[in-house]
């Protein structure tokens, strides 16, 4: 393809607004609430609704741009997050807003899988397409942090409305260029849609998701019901909308595996560090936002620059064994926290590891969990990578969190949360733990099967 790099910039700007979209509006919560006369629980519900519909929605959105184009379902997509961030930025009252977030939800859910999938057809048997992943996965680690730094920005600037409107230009930009250079990959629709499939496996994880917001057994018990009932749904289809034959393939299943305990180890780390230095070191949102920039430029540089070679060079098992083990190893330095730490002498050093140790591993997931799928499941395969983590960091979160509250008990001082919250980086260094055993069994020992080689070979 002759613009192939003008249309990677295309999608990794558009994974960028779609993760830093996670967690801008967070920090407008305040002002936002004080606004439209929001109490905490309807104020919880504005980041909820997004996540839940997100989740719950993506393997869908995977496949829907296989049956029905990903170049349209990625157009339509991004004009709907536009519309949607527009009517939320005019909201005058709160139901409108989370309204208007899970309507954002949809469109993520539409444009996360289909980006994904271009960018694999894009780069199909291309030199560079471990380089290409790197880039990918590089804006995954700064859009998370830059949404909080930017929606502090924005915030105090312009008021929170403005943490909406910023979408609105990007989204009609993106929609319009994206018509003129991604490429049009035929449909593969003409076999008909599993309705049955697509309502079971929406309900299934968006109880999941609910589930873990609320923290209720019951839901959890309800949403693993349901995703057994797809899963027989889906053994019986003749055209399912997930066909169970991809978890035959090794890759895919490694790299989900891994990417799932991953995101249940890293970002629970993220949550707990800016927790502690809010509520232990007295730092500011911003401040606590401009606190975890280092892993977000770690992450950038890394995934960028080093991961693609890395995985040209030593293959998919030494560069996420590498990743994992660094992981790890900040995970543990950040047990180091006490209620006197500064961030030079104790945040800094495992900001770094954790940071690297991510960019190497995202690349190497990313290549692992899409290098098996065959062009009529790349959205499905892009899909179910985008559901893996969404689904890791909901339970990571929650089950971490709630393990640090416990921990801290009834005491509020800052040695009782800082207790708590080494309770919980000790968790997500043994689900770490986890993750690095998966990386050495699941994946192979050779540096890459005879087709990933073939397209890596000159990405160094």
């Amino acid at each position: 393809m002759k613009n192939k790099w003008t249309a990677l910039a295309l999608l990794t700007t558009t994974q960028f607004v779609l993760i830093l979209d996670s967690t801008i509006v967070g920090i407008a919560l305040p002002l936002l609430g004080q606004d439209l006369r929001m109490d905490q629980e309807q104020l919880s519900w504005v980041h909820t609704a997004y996540s839940l519909v997100f989740g719950g929605l993506l393997l869908l959105g995977g496949r829907l741009s296989d049956f029905f184009g990903r170049r349209r379902v990625f157009v339509a997509g991004m004009l709907l997050f536009a519309l949607a961030s527009l009517l939320g930025g005019l909201a005058s009252g709160g139901v409108l807003v989370v309204a208007m977030r899970a309507v954002q939800g949809v469109a993520a859910a539409l444009v996360a899988p289909a980006a994904l999938s271009l960018v694999m057809t894009i780069f199909n048997g291309d030199p560079d397409r471990d380089r290409a992943m790197g880039l990918w996965g590089a804006v995954g680690g700064v859009g998370a942090s830059t949404g909080v730094v930017l929606g502090g920005v924005l915030t105090d600037w312009l008021g929170w409305r403005s943490v909406f409107y910023v979408n609105v230009p990007v989204g009609v930009v993106v929609a319009v260029l994206a018509l003129s250079l991604l490429p049009h990959v035929p449909p593969s629709g003409a076999r008909g849609f599993d309705v049955l499939g697509a309502v079971t496996s929406t309900a299934g994880l968006g109880l999941l998701m609910y589930a873990v917001v609320e923290s209720s057994l019951p839901l959890g018990g309800l949403a693993l019901a349901v995703l057994a009932l797809f899963l027989v749904v889906e053994s019986r289809s003749k055209n399912p909308l997930m066909p169970l034959s991809i978890f035959r393939k090794p890759l895919l299943r490694a790299g989900n595996t891994i990417m799932f305990l991953v995101a249940a180890a890293a970002q629970p780390l993220f949550v707990i560090l800016t927790l502690y230095t809010q509520y232990v070191l007295g730092y500011s949102a911003t401040e606590a936002g401009l606190s975890v920039v280092a892993i977000s430029i770690a992450i950038a540089l890394t995934a960028s620059t080093l991961g693609g070679r890395f995985v040209s060079r030593f293959g998919l098992r030494a560069t996420a064994v590498t990743g994992m083990t660094l992981i790890t190893a900040g995970a543990v330095a950040y047990l180091r926290i006490t209620p006197a730490s500064t961030f030079l002498g104790t945040l800094l050093a495992p900001e770094l590891l954790t940071g690297i140790g991510f960019g190497l591993l995202v690349v190497a997931v990313t290549i692992a969990a899409t290098a098996e799928a065959t062009p009529e499941e790349a959205g499905l395969a892009s899909g179910l990578f985008n559901v893996t983590p969404q689904v890791g960091i909901s339970i990571g979160v929650a089950a971490l969190v709630s393990l640090a509250t416990t921990v801290t008990g009834p005491a509020s001082s800052p040695e009782a949360l800082t207790a708590g919250y080494q309770a919980a980086i000790m968790a997500s260094a043994g689900i770490a733990v986890v993750g690095l055993i998966a990386a050495i069994v699941m994946l192979p020992r050779k540096h890459a099967p005879k087709s990933l080689k073939e397209e890596a070979h000159s990405a160094v």
